[in-house]
């Protein structure tokens, strides 16, 4: 049977105590409507409540909480329970004190979310210096994240998804995991051991389908496009400070993003992931789709990602053709055609100014 998890936006009167309340309630009624209440999350700063429940379908989930309490959920969404012990790290109520009959569950959902992605110009480094350099990096960073209580939820050769239930223990854990890598491959050029993190943080039910989906994506975006090796989204920093007694985040480690920034970076990656294998855009089409002038697109694009409109979006296509060659979704022209190049011959010369090396090679040498 499938499992879900729901989102209750509870009002200022609504305590732990409360949620504890209408639990045993839905679980007095879950029969009736086929449904098992697994555990849930309650945070009463954020007024948010969260239910995961094994039930036949949403409908039957909406009848039990309407019957039991009539709290109805804001949101409900299909979910993996491997996934949601990743990034929660139970699935089931935490063992009560003993000390009350009612199991009080004042234990947030909020979750800081990390994404750590080497250069893809590692790659090209000698099979035997990849190999030590990759042993040495994920034994470093493993080390670290369990020390600092980060939850693995993804991970390849290149990238790390890993989840916190600590806004501190993560950004200490960024500041370690760059300091470290400096000395993992120190006789490697710089260009080559390229490290890129960033930070966002939510909740793991919005208005998306899965999970934590606003904040993984808000974040990969940060990790991939922002110019800076540290990224953290204006939420982070403010939780950090207040957890620290408004100590400043050093500017020279680390950069947040402002709210602008953020607007601007969803703005920006909505456009340019829409615009597939279209070969027409150009600069003026690029503002105007964004609503800036033509000088504004460039300030803001040059400050937040360092690359001029039309070098970002050649760069994007080029990223997203790597992942095509990584997948072995199609030969080189059919990538070429399908990420937006007007010819497989200046998709190859675009691939070899940026990686060094031609598509055919790279794909018999890291793919084939």
């Amino acid at each position: 049977m499938p499992i879900y998890m729901d989102r209750h936006d509870i009002p200022k009167d609504i305590t732990a105590e409360h949620v504890a309340l209408m639990h045993q309630e839905d679980l007095k009624v879950q029969h009736l409507y086929g449904c098992k209440g697994m555990t849930y999350w309650c945070d009463e700063d954020k007024r948010m409540a969260f239910c995961l429940i094994e039930a036949p379908n949403k409908k039957a989930i909406q009848e039990m909480h309407n019957h039991a309490h009539g709290e109805f959920p804001h949101s409900i969404i299909e979910v993996n329970e491997k996934i949601v012990t990743s990034f929660l790290g139970r699935i089931e109520d935490p063992k009560s004190d003993g000390n009350s009959e009612l199991n009080i569950i004042n234990d947030p959902a909020f979750r800081v979310i990390m994404v750590l992605e080497t250069s893809n110009y590692l790659n090209r480094l000698e099979a035997n210096q990849f190999s030590i350099f990759t042993q040495k990096f994920h034994n470093s960073v493993s080390k670290t994240l369990k020390h600092f209580n980060g939850r693995i939820v993804k991970k390849d050769n290149n990238s790390y998804l890993v989840s916190f239930t600590s806004v501190t223990d993560a950004v200490l854990c960024t500041l370690k995991i760059q300091f470290n890598f400096k000395y993992i491959t120190p006789k490697f050029e710089s260009f080559k051991r390229r490290l890129k993190i960033a930070l966002g943080s939510g909740v793991p039910v919005t208005d998306k389908a899965n999970l934590f989906e606003e904040t993984i994506t808000l974040t990969e975006r940060m990790c991939e496009i922002v110019k800076d090796q540290v990224v953290i989204s204006p939420e982070v920093k403010t939780i950090y400070e207040s957890e620290n007694r408004n100590a400043k985040i050093d500017k020279e480690l680390i950069r947040t993003l402002k709210p602008g920034e953020v607007k601007f970076l969803s703005q920006l990656m909505d456009f340019t992931e829409s615009i597939g294998n279209k070969t027409n855009i150009n600069v003026s089409s690029f503002s105007k789709e964004l609503g800036y002038s033509k000088s504004q697109l460039y300030r803001k694009l040059m400050r937040l990602t360092g690359k001029s409109p039309n070098n970002f979006i050649r760069e994007f296509r080029l990223h997203k053709a790597l992942e095509l060659l990584h997948k072995q979704h199609g030969n080189i022209s059919e990538i070429a055609y399908e990420t937006g190049f007007n010819s497989p011959a200046y998709f190859s010369k675009c691939f070899m100014d940026k990686y060094g090396i031609l598509p055919s090679k790279y794909s018999q040498q890291h793919i084939n």
